[in-house]
Order: structure tokens, then C-alpha cells, then sequence
């Protein structure tokens, strides 16, 4: 560095222009879910299938929202069934008696089917 090299200091702050960052008032998020809705829906009966998910109107790779009385799963249907008219769907074992609510040893329960 030479003798006559100085540093330079910092000017004082403009007078003029923004002197903080900028707000934007935007509404609070909801804290609800949206969701399209189905092409249309079916209520009857359902069973367990150790298989996948089964539905007999409906076919292969079509999404399904299927919804009983302990709550609902998202699922594809993977086969073509059930082989009794009287049931619309047939579900995996667990998730059977996660939608069904009830005991070990019941063999149906009603549930909507919602088709997307």
C-alpha cells in the first residue's frame, strides 16, 4: 500500500428511497384441504380381499376414495371383482378394518366409494 492511498468512507444514507423492506398484506392460509371433486360416488357394501383393491364397475388403475365409518383411504384399483353383486368393492385386509371401525371378526361393512 503507498503513502497517499486513503480509505474511503462511508457516505451518510440517501435522503430519498426505501429505508425498509417492503410489506405485502395478504389474507391468513385456511387450514382446509381442497379437493377436486369425484366423478360420482357409490354406497354399498364391502369386504376384505387379501389381493388389493377390487371393484367390479370400475376398472383397472382408476383412483378411488373409499370412505366407512372409522374413516377413509386413497387407493387404485388393481383387479377386477368383487364376484358377489351384492358388494361393490373389495379392500386389502388392513385397510378394511381401518375404514370399517369395527371388530376382528366382522366380514362387511357399508362404505361410499367416491371415483375419481
Amino acid at each position: 500500500m503507498s503513502e497517499d492511498a486513503s480509505f474511503v468512507e462511508p457516505g451518510a444514507a440517501p435522503e430519498t428511497g426505501p429505508t425498509a423492506r417492503a410489506r405485502l398484506n395478504q389474507p391468513e392460509s385456511g387450514s382446509s384441504s381442497v379437493q377436486k371433486p369425484p366423478r360420482y360416488t357409490m354406497t354399498g357394501t364391502a369386504t376384505f380381499y387379501d389381493y388389493g383393491s377390487t371393484a367390479m364397475r370400475l376398472p383397472r388403475g382408476t383412483i378411488v376414495i373409499i370412505c366407512g365409518r372409522g374413516g377413509c383411504v386413497e387407493r387404485v384399483v388393481n383387479d377386477y371383482g368383487p364376484i358377489k353383486p351384492s358388494r361393490i368393492v373389495d379392500l386389502y385386509r388392513a385397510d378394511f378394518f381401518d375404514i370399517c371401525g369395527c371388530a376382528w371378526w366382522s366380514g362387511t361393512t357399508t362404505v361410499t366409494v367416491s371415483v375419481y
